[in-house]
């Protein structure tokens, strides 16, 4: 039986939330479908990091230059990345242009350096029906309002991971009504996670958790400030970080000048995070933005208590104060610390962590293939 192509572009630097995102997707369809092929375009290698995630799920890949190119990309900096990604932009866009005329894939589900692709929309003909999946809560500027504008007359279906960005995406009056649509991220595999969750991790004493890239986004620094009063007096609990990123030098110096090396614990990347958030006091959320936030998805799941500042869009979506979890007002110290002591407040628990572990189920690799197949099967 003929299988629908469904390719995957997402090419990335560093490790973030959206990879596991597309993996996720495209195993959805190959598992639940009988109609859809899920496959991942990996032209740099930026997929091999994964390889093993990949292999494991019979995700095919579809490779160009070589496995490990995209590790000589600078990755870290505002000024080295953008480099990156014009090298990147014009290494592709033949090759992709080629792919396309050639494969014919039905459809082209577009998450990261989504300008390639829409341009290639723009002054080409395809077969292929154009799928922009837009990750994270999207900063306008004149020229990605000019390419969506041009691109979205030709585009098959915006899809947004949030409602928030969904009514953002709409007031632009850039994109017919019935093209745009709410797709959930498929951030819970929930077999593959229940058996992470059993691994044992030896982690002395009681802890919260934060859990996120070292960068300005996940505003860790403030966290450090905001926690550190709380921590600093009490023999009992610790915080841990669990990440990489070009802020690290920065955190580390902070804890060194603050003598906070035994209470403030910087992980680094963690490939299995779930037991960590299995046996944490909390979970904490400080991003100064998130759409929607994977962890804070992965946390309820855990039946981990959240204390989540309320950053848009994610975060003041997904999280209601004192239904699923507590929450503080962003980037407010005093407001941190006022909320903070409600974390011990037992009767509050149960209660707190079982509406939160209901509101998430939409998130599941499940649910998400349901609504991508209905887009899919939808016809203009």
């Amino acid at each position: 039986m003929y299988k629908q192509k469904v390719f995957y572009w997402s090419p990335s630097l560093v490790n973030i939330a959206t990879n596991k995102a597309v993996i996720n997707s495209a195993y959805s369809l190959n598992k639940y479908s009988e109609k859809y092929s899920g496959s991942i375009i990996n032209f740099f290698g930026e997929f091999e990091r994964f390889r093993n995630e990949i292999n494991k799920k019979e995700i095919e890949t579809i490779n160009y230059y070589s496995k490990s190119i995209f590790k000589i990309f600078p990755s870290q900096g505002k000024i080295k990345s953008r480099f990156s990604f014009i090298v990147i932009f014009f290494m592709s866009f033949y090759p992709l242009k080629k792919l396309l005329k050639k494969e014919m894939p039905d459809y082209l589900i577009i998450h990261l350096i989504t300008s390639l692709p829409l341009i290639l929309l723009i002054f080409f003909n395809f077969k292929t029906k154009f799928i922009l999946r837009i990750s994270g809560f999207p900063k306008m500027n004149f020229f990605r309002k000019l390419l969506w504008k041009l691109a979205f007359k030709k585009i098959y279906r915006v899809t947004c991971p949030t409602k928030s960005t969904f009514n953002y995406i709409k007031s632009l009056n850039i994109i017919s009504k019935n093209k745009i649509e709410i797709l959930y991220d498929p951030v819970l595999e929930v077999n593959e996670i229940n058996k992470k969750k059993r691994e044992k991790k030896l982690i002395n004493g009681d802890y919260f958790l934060a859990v996120g890239r070292l960068t300005k986004q996940k505003n860790f620094l403030f966290l450090c400030n905001a926690i550190k009063n709380k921590i600093q007096n009490n023999d009992n609990f610790k915080l841990l970080i669990a990440g990489e990123g070009e802020e690290k030098k920065e955190l580390n110096k902070f804890i060194k000048l603050n003598n906070l090396h035994k209470k403030i614990i910087l992980l680094n990347h963690v490939d299995n995070i779930f037991p960590y958030f299995v046996n944490a006091k909390a979970f904490i959320l400080t991003s100064l933005w998130e759409d929607p936030g994977f962890v804070l998805i992965e946390a309820a799941y855990c039946r981990t208590l959240v204390f989540s500042c309320d950053s848009e869009p994610g975060p003041k979506e997904l999280i209601e104060d004192d239904f699923n979890g507590i929450v503080f007002i962003n980037n407010d110290i005093q407001n941190f610390e006022n909320k903070f002591d409600l974390i011990f407040d037992k009767k509050n628990y149960k209660r707190l962590v079982y509406n939160n572990l209901k509101s998430i189920k939409k998130f599941t690799v499940f649910n998400h293939f349901k609504d991508l197949n209905k887009i899919m099967s939808f016809e203009n």
